[in-house]
């Protein structure tokens, strides 16, 4: 009986085993095919067929749209340097920083005991050319009379023509110092000496350095005054060399100006250095730009955007492209309904488009519009 009855509960237990080893099986096949599953792939239910839009992608003519931080210049072809010709003090100021000015307005006023003597010397210089011509026509009359000899006549024309270029280097120098001919002939017919002196615009512009006070002491070589013509200005930028082939004289660019706005500005491309900074691997390029409403101020930071030449390049619409973890991709028809998301490398924004730079080709039929929608159906079709 015992022999029975063990021979009984051997059989029950392996019955037992068996089962949960069949249980186990059927939970391994019917978990195999969920960790099978590819989370690209997506079957498109008959209702969301309309709302896609199949095609395949474009090959069209693109221009590149370079982006180069830039700088706004004062155009230096329109800018002056305003300085004293003489060394002396300032003893007034007629102008401020910001003022527009006119050629020829006084901007600051001098004194100077170079200029004091100069102008002695130009009297002197003028006293002695009246003196010389009083001689020789003595000696004209005197050779006449056969009173004196025809070298002294020569000698007394040598001297007058000794104190006429005396005169002319002492105007000379006045005019050096700054004296109109007004103010020479002023001083030839009184003899009067002028006590100061004006330090005057030599173009019209705006007023936009001013580097001296009343009172101040200075030197021919000193910047007092820096004056500009701000209707037109450059904008300074250096392109990278890799680029750099594509810049061209009189090319046109857009010029954005941050701190202005939605503003753009036209501008043309006037200069393209023929050197490569060594330490940045860039090339300068200036660009000329209109500034009429005095909007671009010189410092000021700027974009300057250069199209590149146009030249075919495959593309896909914005629409059909999503993003996840900051990668790109888009949806390659496989059938009529079956659709696989594809990992794609593209190129910034141009005109709605994106350039394809890799992991797509002219053949694929991808969809062009309705990528959103397919992509939620996909992750919904995740999560079940």
């Amino acid at each position: 009986m015992k022999i029975i009855y063990s021979t009984f509960s051997f059989l029950f237990i392996a019955t037992l085993l068996l089962a949960g080893c069949n249980s186990t099986s059927d939970e391994q096949v019917s978990k195999q095919p969920e960790e099978e599953r590819d989370i690209n792939s997506i079957t498109v239910r008959p209702e969301l067929i309309d709302r896609l839009k199949i095609g395949n992608p474009s090959l069209i003519d693109l221009a590149d749209r370079i982006l180069v931080p830039s700088r706004v210049q004062v155009d230096e072809e329109r800018t002056s340097q305003i300085g004293s010709y003489v060394t002396g003090r300032i003893i007034n100021l007629f102008v401020i920083l910001g003022d527009y000015v006119k050629a020829g307005q006084p901007l600051a006023r001098i004194t100077s005991p170079d200029l004091t003597q100069s102008q002695l010397a130009y009297l002197r210089a003028a006293s002695r050319v009246v003196v010389t011509q009083k001689s020789l026509d003595r000696a004209h009359h005197l050779l006449a009379a056969d009173a004196i000899p025809v070298a002294e006549v020569e000698r007394r024309k040598s001297e007058l023509e000794i104190a006429q270029a005396e005169l002319g280097a002492a105007s000379d120098q006045l005019r050096l110092f700054g004296m109109n001919e007004a103010d020479i002939k002023e001083l030839s017919k009184k003899g009067k000496i002028l006590p100061w002196l004006d330090i005057k615009a030599t173009r019209e512009g705006y007023v936009i350095a001013r580097n001296v006070i009343v009172g101040q002491v200075v030197q021919p070589s000193d910047p007092l005054f820096q004056i500009a013509d701000l209707s037109y200005v450059w904008v300074v930028g250096d392109v990278p060399e890799q680029i750099a082939r594509d810049v061209r004289l009189e090319q046109h660019v857009e010029i954005n100006v941050p701190a202005i706005g939605g503003t753009d500005f036209d501008g043309i491309i006037i200069f393209v250095s023929d050197t490569v900074n060594r330490l940045t691997r860039t090339v300068m390029t200036r660009v000329m730009v209109e500034n009429p409403e005095r909007k671009l101020k010189p410092d000021m930071l700027a974009n300057m955007h250069i199209t590149d030449t146009q030249h075919k390049t495959l593309v896909v619409p914005e629409a059909a492209i999503v993003r996840e973890l900051n990668q790109d991709y888009v949806f390659v028809a496989i059938s009529d309904n079956q659709f696989q998301r594809v990992p794609v490398e593209l190129g910034p924004e141009v005109a709605d488009f994106r350039p394809v730079l890799d992991g797509l080709t002219i053949d694929q039929r991808i969809v062009m519009e309705g990528a959103f929608h397919l992509d939620s159906e996909r992750k919904l079709a995740e999560l079940e």
